[in-house]
């Protein structure tokens, strides 16, 4: 829980833990929070070498890394809004770098009408698996928990 900390102050937390408790999983919330080790001429070149010192700490420390991402304003301009790979902000190098990327939507947000009979769920989009299918998983949602669920049998799956 450290903001703008530098990809080494990650790295050597991280080695550290390993050591001394053990690691089984990375989370960083969010990407572009975080600084890189070096001076880049622009932030998309910042947040490559940050997406890739992160691909190899996974294979290094033998752990996932679980890397939250913004989404760019592009998503509010078109008349489909879930997000797409496009819209991973600041850089294609995410893109490239991550073994899989999903993407949550809810409708509801967008469309707030009391008749959406979208109210109360979620997709799951899966836009990229390296060994495995993409596509989208339809969930129940309950916002007061901010809880996902299966959705109930019979109830409509994409």
């Amino acid at each position: 829980d450290t903001p703008a900390i530098t990809v080494i102050e990650t790295k050597a937390k991280s080695r550290r833990l390993k050591a001394e408790v053990g690691l089984g999983l990375i989370i960083l919330d969010y990407l572009q929070l975080m600084r890189g080790s070096a001076f880049k001429d622009s932030r998309e070149q910042e947040i490559s070498e940050i997406s890739r010192s992160l691909k190899a700490l996974a294979k290094e420390l033998s752990v996932p890394v679980i890397a939250l991402s913004q989404l760019n304003r592009k998503v509010e301009d078109r008349t489909n809004r879930r997000p797409q790979m496009a819209d991973l902000r600041e850089s294609g190098a995410i893109e490239q770098d991550a073994d899989l990327i999903a993407f949550i939507y809810r409708d509801e947000v967008y469309n707030r009408s009391d008749d959406n009979p979208e109210k109360g769920t979620a997709e799951i989009i899966i836009g990229k698996q390296r060994n495995g299918p993409t596509g989208i998983v339809k969930l129940a949602f309950q916002e007061k928990y901010t809880r996902f669920e299966n959705l109930a049998r019979g109830e409509d799956m994409p």
